[in-house]
């Protein structure tokens, strides 16, 4: 199976889902948001499913489980911006999102530096112009103009007018998508457990609009 730095680009969508309920979570704590009942059956069942989904990459060796708690924190710096998102209430969202794309590719300069070597980078420079750099070229420009300009400038201004409790659990589209992508452009099948356990923390993803 295809996969990212030990994990499945499609696994990865479903489990960065965890995001709401640690939204919630860090809402009440930090914002004073209410919980409801319906919203901590939701975290609860949300964590069950993070359970499941470790417990089915867990085979005893790091090289499993890393990758997946990675992720995990990874949703959990997603529920930090989204809260500091909402305290800031930018006026224009889109300024925002310009100003928080500034600090990112030097931490993650630092972790090239230190994982991939100069060298690599160095390499990766020098056939950026080449035929063969065109596709990393194009998922670069979706990711800068759609994922970030246009995708969290929306999700910004969303957080900065409603409550974060509200707003988080429409995230779960994503897996919708990063698990169908990966499907048909990696070949990615992820496991009935892994499946199982993805359903219930999208299924308990706390704080969905009343209809």
């Amino acid at each position: 199976m295809p996969s990212v730095a030990g994990f499945p680009a499609g696994l990865a969508s479903l489990v960065l889902q965890a995001s709401a309920p640690f939204t919630v979570l860090l809402g009440v704590l930090l914002l004073g948001e209410r919980l409801t009942p319906r919203r901590a059956l939701g975290v609860g069942v949300a964590v069950l499913g993070l359970v499941v989904v470790g417990a089915s990459r867990a085979d005893g060796s790091a090289g499993q489980l890393v990758p997946f708690l990675l992720v995990v924190l990874g949703a959990f710096g997603w529920a930090i911006g989204n809260l500091s998102s909402r305290l800031a209430a930018p006026p224009n969202p889109l300024h925002l999102t310009l100003w928080m794309s500034v600090v990112p590719p030097l931490p993650m300069l630092a972790v090239s530096l230190l994982v991939e070597g100069p060298a690599e980078i160095g390499a990766a420079l020098a056939t950026s112009g080449t035929a063969a750099a065109l596709p990393a070229w194009l998922g670069l420009a979706y990711t800068v103009v759609l994922g970030t300009v246009v995708g969290s400038g929306i999700w910004v201004w969303l957080m900065a007018r409603h409550p974060a409790g509200v707003v988080a659990p429409f995230s779960m589209l994503v897996p919708v998508v990063g698990i169908s992508a990966a499907w048909w452009a990696l070949g990615e099948r992820p496991t009935v457990l892994e499946l199982g356990g993805g359903a219930l923390v999208v299924g308990g993803a706390p704080g969905a609009p009343r209809p």
